[in-house]
């Protein structure tokens, strides 16, 4: 007798559910709830997607459900005054969260901020904090602090300068506009040249003129060779001075040399494969064909990583500091590591020099580089060689050197080999594989930029990025059987408004992207296979990489869109990424490989740490970005009116963002520098066009630029087009067809825009950090 299938319940009855559930719900939870299977999954998926169109619920970024009239669990609030028994009240940051508050019917949700004994200072009025927030009732909250995100006062970080008997202070933020007066008796020890930060004062009397601050602390000279860099991280709040016992306790540790329990790989010759400027090598690498005769074509292969989960123990010193700063920083000055020098470029840097503890992932796949198998050990191993990305392609192209010539049998075609399969498994499962152009910056010891250039990618940045993808994917695979805690590494689809904003902008370059349809990588990949073929190719891969979500750690899976798996971890890098160091000792813990696991109540913290770590990302992804933008205008500084080459890459109503060629450097053409027109900004199309000649200037359009200023205090180029005088050959941008029509002539209106586009936020770290 066949069983009677469960009906299915109404998109009433599962808006219901969700709101009683009173914090986020999955799918899969959703579906246990009522008994939902087979083919009706994918019903259930097609309700729940057209409830939260229509606002019935909230899609969370974890890709569950939640009501749409509550506040997400983990967010950020500004603390913004407080009541007459002295507690204090806070509103959401983000617009998302604003319209959550209003769709519940209130101007604003109150928020009471619970105290905290674990931030010091304690918080006050004006500060931002990201807090774990416990409905009270309909839009009122109780907020749990987790962090302090920025300080209340008003502090602007800028650099001193006389202005004939007194002094101004000129902001290192580019948003900040105009500039400030310091009085002498507010300027402190700080003189002409220094940067400092600085503290906005009340209005003294008259309401007009320049606002005025009072230096509060001086941080270093403008012409300190690691001035750019400094700027970076007191903007950014990144701490970069260890504390002492972290440092005395790096000081401390000593070179594991008993095997004891580990695997000895001492005799295997993995080698470390990185960029010339790498300071710290936390991964190698081996392969060899798979002597299993019933794998043939199939590859055995090694990803050792370094142990750092044996000198970093949960709750000590070094762990402490570790997990506030998440991740390392890298500029081309310095960098600032997630771990003291003593390990991060010693103990557990795997250099060839001697014997160094790692973790290590063993994989078999098989000759189309789908994995059949994986296991993880504790091993002690020494590098044969450190190699560099340059050496290992010129080896494979016929070019040994002295380092290369005696591995090329043994070490560098066997990895070769698993990378051509590893490859095959990529194609065959339709990942998004983006050609962003990066910046390198060449700076000498005394800070002066030597060069500016795109850094070159060749196919063994590939090889070692789908070793490590496939060995952070046995780590989430492993977790999971073992059913330990993962901090996954997830990647949502795109949003439905950011798949039409790039509808409607490659409609501009002649690419169609059907209505509603559900995208896959492959999708995407199609996109910029037509791209290939056009002149804006750089573009719509900039517009593709904008459309996508960003990446983010979380103990939910949702799967990685990007790379097309359903579980990712990151295992790679414990030296840099604390996540990384998360999973190890989640691996420690699973299979028993012994000291230094996940401590017991691990998950109850979960969630901060995830959001913690995620911020610490963006935190120094923006940093970087900084410091490179501020070296690129210092590089070109003397080059003030020199004419350049380069692409339109963003419109605005203000003006056209441009990248130069030589430089990849991006710069401004402000609107009141363009012939001598009105230009209309269609917002739809991507373009200024003339309203009496007609003149376009579009997305994608080459042009010839001449440059006007290059700031490097603020990373900021303005640019000018250069006109037919100037520049014979440059070709004029094309007119637009529309303009010229019969009928009476309309006056056009300037179209509002929600704010300039911004450069795509890609890392400027080396090609591994980039997964």
């Amino acid at each position: 007798m066949t069983a009677k299938k469960t009906p299915l319940p109404t998109k009433e009855q599962l808006a219901a559910f969700i709101r009683e559930a009173g914090a986020d719900v999955g799918k899969r939870e959703i579906a246990r709830a009522f008994s939902i299977t087979g083919d009706d999954r994918q019903i259930l998926k097609d309700m729940l997607r057209e409830l939260a169109s229509e606002g019935k619920v909230r899609k969370s970024a974890k890709r569950a459900f939640a009501d749409p009239e509550v506040l997400p669990t983990v967010t950020v609030i500004e603390i913004h005054a407080a009541d007459g028994e002295g507690e204090l009240l806070a509103r959401p940051v983000t617009q998302a969260d604003w319209d959550i508050a209003k769709t519940a019917g209130a101007e604003a949700p109150a928020i009471r901020v619970a105290k905290s004994d674990r931030i010091k200072p304690a918080v006050g009025v004006g500060d931002r904090l990201l807090a774990r927030l416990e409905p009270q009732g309909r839009n009122r909250y109780l907020a749990k602090p987790i962090r302090r995100i920025s300080h209340g006062a008003a502090r602007i970080l800028g650099i001193v300068e006389a202005a004939g008997d007194a002094f101004v202070l000129r902001a290192t933020d580019r948003k900040a506009a105009g500039e400030f007066s310091i009085l002498p008796a507010d300027l402190g020890p700080a003189k002409a040249g220094d940067l400092v930060t600085a503290e906005l004062l009340p209005r003294r009397g008259n309401r007009y003129g320049a606002k005025q601050v009072r230096v509060v602390e001086r941080l270093g000279s403008r012409t300190d060779a690691k001035a750019f860099s400094l700027i970076a991280l007191h903007a950014n709040e990144i701490p970069y001075v260890f504390p002492e016992p972290a440092l005395r306790q790096a000081e401390a540790a000593k070179p594991v040399t008993a095997l004891g329990n580990r695997v000895d790989l001492r005799k295997v010759p993995l080698v470390t494969i990185d960029g010339e400027d790498a300071r710290d090598f936390d991964d190698a690498v081996f392969a060899e064909p798979d002597p299993d005769p019933e794998n043939p074509g199939g590859w055995h292969l090694l990803v050792a990583i370094a142990d750092v989960a044996w000198y970093v123990r949960p709750g000590d010193a070094l762990d402490r500091a570790a997990k506030e700063r998440g991740n390392s920083v890298y500029f081309p000055d310095r960098v600032v590591p997630m771990l003291p020098e003593q390990l991060s470029n010693d103990l557990c840097s795997l250099r060839p020099d001697g014997d160094r503890p790692c973790m290590v992932a063993e994989m078999w796949i098989d000759a189309e580089g789908r994995k059949t198998r994986h296991r993880f050990f504790r091993a002690l191993m020494r590098s044969a060689a450190r190699l560099t990305y340059t050496q290992v392609q010129r080896a494979q192209d016929g070019q040994t050197d002295d380092a290369t010539d005696p591995l090329m049998d043994a070490v560098i075609l066997p990895l070769y080999g698993a990378y051509a399969a590893l490859d095959r498994a990529r194609q065959a499962r339709g990942t998004l594989d983006l050609d962003i152009p990066e910046k390198k910056i060449q700076v000498d010891e005394t800070g002066k930029v030597t060069g500016v250039q795109v850094r070159e990618r060749f196919d063994s940045h590939k090889l070692i990025e789908e070793f490590m993808i496939l060995a952070n994917v046995a780590a989430a695979e492993a977790l999971e059987s073992v059913r330990q805690p993962v901090v996954y590494r997830v990647h949502d689809e795109p949003s439905l408004e950011k798949l039409e904003a790039l509808r409607t902008t490659l409609q501009t370059v002649g690419i169609r992207l059907a209505k509603g349809q559900v995208m896959q990588p492959k999708h995407f990949m199609r996109i910029l296979e037509q791209a290939d073929r056009l002149p804006a190719r750089e573009m719509v891969h900039q517009m593709v990489l904008r459309t996508q979500a960003q990446a983010q750690y979380d103990f939910a899976n949702i799967g990685h869109f990007g790379l097309a798996l359903r579980r990712y971890a990151h295992f790679t890098s414990p030296i840099r990424r604390y996540a990384d160091l998360l999973v190890h000792r989640a691996l420690i813990s699973g299979f028993g490989l012994g000291e230094g696991g996940l401590p017991p109540d691990a998950l109850a913290t979960a969630d901060e740490v995830a959001a913690h770590i995620s911020m610490t990302e963006r935190r120094a992804a923006k940093a970087e970005r900084e410091v490179v933008d501020r070296y690129a205008a210092l590089y070109l500084a003397d080059r003030v009116g020199a004419r350049f080459a380069g692409r339109i890459g963003g419109v605005a109503r203000f003006g056209l963002f441009v990248t130069l060629a030589e430089t990849g450097a991006d710069g401004l053409i402000p609107i009141s520098t363009l012939p001598n027109d009105f230009y209309r900004h269609d917002e739809a199309r991507n373009r200024l066009v003339g309203s009496r000649d007609g003149r376009v200037f579009a997305l994608g359009d080459t042009v010839t630029v001449r440059l006007l200023e290059a700031d490097p205090v603020t990373g900021s180029l303005v640019l000018a087009l250069s006109d037919s005088d100037d520049d014979d050959d440059a070709p004029l941008p094309p007119r637009d067809p529309q303009r010229f029509r019969t009928g009476p002539k309309r006056t056009p209106k300037p179209q509002r825009t929600p704010g300039a586009p911004g450069r795509a936020k890609v890392s400027k770290g080396n090609a591994k950090r980039r997964r």
